[in-house]
Protein backbone atom coordinates (compact mmCIF):
# COMPACT_ATOMS: atom_id res chain seq x y z
CA UNK A 1 0.00 0.00 0.00
CA UNK A 2 1.30 3.45 -0.91
CA UNK A 3 2.53 5.64 1.96
CA UNK A 4 1.38 9.23 1.33
CA UNK A 5 2.06 11.79 4.04
CA UNK A 6 1.65 15.55 4.48
CA UNK A 7 5.02 17.28 4.90
CA UNK A 8 6.10 20.81 5.85
CA UNK A 9 2.81 21.79 7.43
CA UNK A 10 1.65 25.43 7.65
CA UNK A 11 -0.15 25.99 10.95
CA UNK A 12 -3.05 28.39 11.55
CA UNK A 13 -4.17 29.11 15.12
CA UNK A 14 -7.79 30.11 15.74
CA UNK A 15 -9.47 30.51 19.13
CA UNK A 16 -11.88 32.74 20.99
CA UNK A 17 -9.89 35.39 22.84
CA UNK A 18 -11.84 34.53 25.98
CA UNK A 19 -10.58 30.94 25.94
CA UNK A 20 -7.48 31.99 27.90
CA UNK A 21 -8.85 34.81 30.05
CA UNK A 22 -11.31 37.66 30.27
CA UNK A 23 -11.58 39.37 26.88
CA UNK A 24 -12.42 43.06 26.39
CA UNK A 25 -16.04 43.73 25.49
CA UNK A 26 -16.18 43.99 21.66
CA UNK A 27 -18.55 46.97 21.75
CA UNK A 28 -16.24 48.84 24.13
CA UNK A 29 -13.22 47.93 22.01
CA UNK A 30 -14.98 49.12 18.85
CA UNK A 31 -15.87 52.41 20.54
CA UNK A 32 -12.21 52.84 21.53
CA UNK A 33 -11.09 52.15 17.96
CA UNK A 34 -13.44 54.79 16.58
CA UNK A 35 -12.39 57.31 19.23
CA UNK A 36 -8.71 56.76 18.45
CA UNK A 37 -9.34 57.02 14.70
CA UNK A 38 -11.22 60.29 15.13
CA UNK A 39 -8.36 61.90 17.07
CA UNK A 40 -5.46 60.45 15.07
CA UNK A 41 -4.73 63.27 12.62
CA UNK A 42 -1.37 61.81 11.58
CA UNK A 43 -2.90 58.42 10.88
CA UNK A 44 -5.75 59.86 8.85
CA UNK A 45 -3.34 61.99 6.85
CA UNK A 46 -1.19 58.94 6.13
CA UNK A 47 -4.24 56.97 4.96
CA UNK A 48 -5.29 59.80 2.67
CA UNK A 49 -1.80 60.30 1.23
CA UNK A 50 -1.37 56.58 0.58
CA UNK A 51 -4.90 55.91 -0.73
CA UNK A 52 -5.49 53.51 2.15
CA UNK A 53 -9.20 52.65 2.41
CA UNK A 54 -10.70 53.47 5.77
CA UNK A 55 -8.32 53.88 8.69
CA UNK A 56 -5.23 52.21 10.14
CA UNK A 57 -3.06 53.33 13.03
CA UNK A 58 -0.12 51.29 11.69
CA UNK A 59 1.87 54.31 10.52
CA UNK A 60 1.00 56.69 13.35
CA UNK A 61 0.45 55.17 16.81
CA UNK A 62 3.07 52.82 18.24
CA UNK A 63 1.99 52.77 21.89
CA UNK A 64 -1.68 51.76 21.99
CA UNK A 65 -1.28 49.52 25.08
CA UNK A 66 0.35 52.39 26.98
CA UNK A 67 -2.17 55.05 25.89
CA UNK A 68 -5.36 53.03 26.32
CA UNK A 69 -5.86 50.50 29.17
CA UNK A 70 -8.26 48.39 27.10
CA UNK A 71 -5.41 47.67 24.67
CA UNK A 72 -3.11 46.82 27.56
CA UNK A 73 -5.65 44.22 28.70
CA UNK A 74 -5.95 42.95 25.14
CA UNK A 75 -2.19 42.50 24.75
CA UNK A 76 -1.97 40.58 28.04
CA UNK A 77 -4.46 38.10 26.59
CA UNK A 78 -2.84 37.98 23.14
CA UNK A 79 0.48 37.14 24.85
CA UNK A 80 -1.10 33.94 26.22
CA UNK A 81 -2.40 32.86 22.82
CA UNK A 82 0.95 33.57 21.15
CA UNK A 83 2.70 31.47 23.81
CA UNK A 84 0.28 28.59 23.14
CA UNK A 85 0.86 28.83 19.39
CA UNK A 86 4.65 28.99 19.82
CA UNK A 87 4.44 25.81 21.88
CA UNK A 88 2.42 24.09 19.15
CA UNK A 89 5.01 25.18 16.57
CA UNK A 90 7.77 23.61 18.62
CA UNK A 91 9.86 26.76 18.74
CA UNK A 92 13.11 26.51 20.72
CA UNK A 93 13.34 30.10 21.96
CA UNK A 94 16.46 29.55 24.09
CA UNK A 95 17.11 32.45 26.44
CA UNK A 96 15.06 34.82 24.27
CA UNK A 97 11.31 35.28 24.07
CA UNK A 98 8.55 36.36 21.74
CA UNK A 99 7.59 39.98 22.43
CA UNK A 100 4.99 42.28 20.97
CA UNK A 101 6.60 44.35 18.22
CA UNK A 102 3.64 46.43 17.11
CA UNK A 103 -0.15 46.50 17.31
CA UNK A 104 -2.54 48.57 15.23
CA UNK A 105 -6.20 49.23 14.44
CA UNK A 106 -7.83 48.53 11.06
CA UNK A 107 -11.20 50.01 10.10
CA UNK A 108 -12.17 48.82 6.62
CA UNK A 109 -15.23 50.40 4.96
CA UNK A 110 -17.47 48.92 2.29
CA UNK A 111 -15.39 48.29 -0.84
CA UNK A 112 -12.09 48.45 1.05
CA UNK A 113 -9.36 45.86 0.57
CA UNK A 114 -5.93 45.14 1.97
CA UNK A 115 -3.59 43.67 -0.66
CA UNK A 116 -1.51 40.52 -0.41
CA UNK A 117 1.52 40.88 1.89
CA UNK A 118 3.78 39.30 4.50
CA UNK A 119 5.25 40.73 7.71
CA UNK A 120 9.06 40.73 7.32
CA UNK A 121 11.32 40.55 10.39
CA UNK A 122 8.51 39.24 12.64
CA UNK A 123 7.93 35.67 13.85
CA UNK A 124 4.21 35.44 14.60
CA UNK A 125 1.54 37.77 13.26
CA UNK A 126 -2.16 37.81 13.89
CA UNK A 127 -5.45 39.62 14.16
CA UNK A 128 -8.33 39.75 16.57
CA UNK A 129 -11.76 40.73 15.30
CA UNK A 130 -13.81 43.54 16.80
CA UNK A 131 -16.64 43.97 14.25
CA UNK A 132 -17.49 41.53 11.46
CA UNK A 133 -20.83 42.52 9.91
CA UNK A 134 -22.62 40.16 7.55
CA UNK A 135 -20.69 40.14 4.27
CA UNK A 136 -17.40 41.30 5.80
CA UNK A 137 -14.24 39.92 4.24
CA UNK A 138 -12.68 36.67 5.33
CA UNK A 139 -8.91 36.47 5.70
CA UNK A 140 -7.36 34.99 2.54
CA UNK A 141 -4.26 32.86 3.15
CA UNK A 142 -1.96 31.76 0.32
CA UNK A 143 -0.08 28.47 0.00
CA UNK A 144 3.58 29.54 0.49
CA UNK A 145 4.66 27.06 -2.21
CA UNK A 146 2.51 28.72 -4.86
CA UNK A 147 5.37 30.55 -6.69
CA UNK A 148 7.20 27.21 -7.09
CA UNK A 149 4.35 25.11 -8.47
CA UNK A 150 5.35 26.13 -12.00
CA UNK A 151 3.62 23.83 -14.52
CA UNK A 152 1.32 22.09 -12.02
CA UNK A 153 -2.35 21.93 -13.04
CA UNK A 154 -4.93 23.72 -10.95
CA UNK A 155 -6.65 21.65 -8.28
CA UNK A 156 -10.29 20.59 -8.22
CA UNK A 157 -12.67 22.83 -6.28
CA UNK A 158 -13.55 19.96 -3.94
CA UNK A 159 -9.93 19.12 -3.04
CA UNK A 160 -9.33 18.66 0.68
CA UNK A 161 -8.31 21.76 2.61
CA UNK A 162 -4.63 20.91 3.04
CA UNK A 163 -4.19 20.89 -0.77
CA UNK A 164 -5.97 24.15 -1.58
CA UNK A 165 -3.93 27.05 -2.96
CA UNK A 166 -5.95 29.59 -0.99
CA UNK A 167 -7.84 29.33 2.28
CA UNK A 168 -10.58 31.81 3.19
CA UNK A 169 -10.88 31.93 6.98
CA UNK A 170 -14.03 33.70 8.18
CA UNK A 171 -13.51 34.68 11.83
CA UNK A 172 -16.19 35.74 14.28
CA UNK A 173 -16.15 38.73 16.62
CA UNK A 174 -13.93 37.90 19.56
CA UNK A 175 -11.78 35.40 17.63
CA UNK A 176 -8.02 35.56 17.36
CA UNK A 177 -6.10 34.20 14.36
CA UNK A 178 -2.33 33.60 14.48
CA UNK A 179 0.08 32.52 11.75
CA UNK A 180 3.81 32.60 11.06
CA UNK A 181 4.76 36.00 9.68
CA UNK A 182 6.13 34.67 6.39
CA UNK A 183 2.67 33.43 5.36
CA UNK A 184 1.26 35.64 2.61
CA UNK A 185 -2.26 36.88 3.29
CA UNK A 186 -4.75 39.55 2.27
CA UNK A 187 -8.18 40.95 3.03
CA UNK A 188 -10.45 40.80 -0.05
CA UNK A 189 -13.01 43.49 -0.72
CA UNK A 190 -15.37 44.20 2.16
CA UNK A 191 -18.84 43.61 0.74
CA UNK A 192 -20.64 44.64 3.93
CA UNK A 193 -22.29 48.04 4.17
CA UNK A 194 -20.86 48.42 7.68
CA UNK A 195 -17.22 48.73 8.61
CA UNK A 196 -15.04 45.72 9.41
CA UNK A 197 -12.90 46.40 12.51
CA UNK A 198 -9.88 44.40 13.55
CA UNK A 199 -6.73 44.78 15.61
CA UNK A 200 -3.55 43.31 14.11
CA UNK A 201 -0.14 42.71 15.65
CA UNK A 202 3.36 41.28 15.19
CA UNK A 203 5.62 39.43 17.63
CA UNK A 204 9.41 39.38 17.32
CA UNK A 205 12.03 37.08 18.84
CA UNK A 206 14.45 38.88 21.14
Amino acid sequence: MADIRSLFVTRLYRAPLAELGTAPDPAELAESCYSIAEDDDAGNEWCEENDYPGYTSYASLTDLPWRFPIFGDLVALIDKHVAAFAEDLGFDLGDRELKLEDIWINILPEGGTHGSHIHPHSVISGTTYVAMPEGASALKLEDPRLPMLMAAPTRRRDVREELKSFIYEKPAVGDILLWESWLRHEVPMNMAEEERISVSFNYKWE
